[in-house]
């Protein structure tokens, strides 16, 4: 499984369109550990353009501060899980919350 989260100063980006940086984790289901972390530098924001390159790169979970209802549409649309609300924290660790079942989670911070 790769989780892709949205990066700011090396923690969750609030805002997902806007980020400079992703950080794609690949983890091991079985293990329920964490097998290699990538930080890339995604295309510029347009409409429809992160969720295909995403889908690209294997992803199959975002887990992001905030997204607007259309990006998470496509998302979902091209099979990729979607999980807003989450913490400004660096990215193994809401990962290894995530694998763990005790990732907390609130409003989905974007408003369109």
């Amino acid at each position: 499984m790769k989780i892709a989260i949205p990066l700011a100063d090396g923690k969750l980006a609030s805002h997902f369109g806007h980020c400079k940086e992703f950080a794609l984790i690949d983890i091991d289901e079985e293990k329920n550990e964490i097998n290699n972390k990538e930080v890339l530098v995604p295309p510029p924001h347009e409409p429809g353009v992160l969720p295909k390159w995403l889908s690209e790169l294997q992803a199959n979970v975002v887990i992001a501060g905030g997204m607007g209802h259309r990006a998470v549409s496509l998302f979902n649309e091209a099979g990729i899980r979607v999980i807003t609300g989450a913490p400004a924290e660096e990215p193994e660790e809401i990962v290894r919350q995530y694998m763990n079942n005790t990732l907390t989670t609130g409003e989905n911070l974007c408003d369109h």
